[in-house]
């Protein structure tokens, strides 16, 4: 499984990575510490975290590659996946765009870095 960021949404991410972080991809269902909510509603809901290689990981055991790092995701969320997919930057809205081989799989995909205090408020998914 794999994820290609286009220029734009790399650029978007990587002004927060360095060697002290890590990144997931979660699936918004409110089971752990960086899922926000498991809100009623009919779409799949992603977020991309980033965290401190310090701070903790459970439940996150499988690895997607992309070009720029790998991303942990919980197992049972790839059930939503695709084995291709592209993360895009919708300039207009400043939000991230998920989609695979099939289509479009979440239209505003969150970007959440837990290492910042204001990480959460800076959502623009939310």
């Amino acid at each position: 499984m794999k994820i290609q960021f286009d220029t734009a949404a790399a650029s978007k991410v990587r002004e927060h990575l360095d060697d002290s972080k890590r990144l997931l991809f979660t699936f918004e269902d409110g089971v752990g510490e960086y899922s926000q909510h498991a809100m009623i509603h009919m779409q799949v809901q992603f977020t991309i975290n980033v965290v401190g290689k310090d701070m903790p990981i459970t439940g996150y055991n499988m690895v997607i590659h992309s070009n720029i790092g790998d991303l942990l995701i919980k197992d049972y969320s790839a059930e939503d996946l695709e084995e291709n997919m592209t993360i895009k930057l919708n300039t207009h809205l400043g939000t991230l765009q998920l989609s695979g081989d099939g289509g479009a799989i979440d239209d505003n995909v969150g970007f959440i870095d837990f290492t910042d205090k204001n990480g959460i408020k800076n959502n623009p998914a939310r």
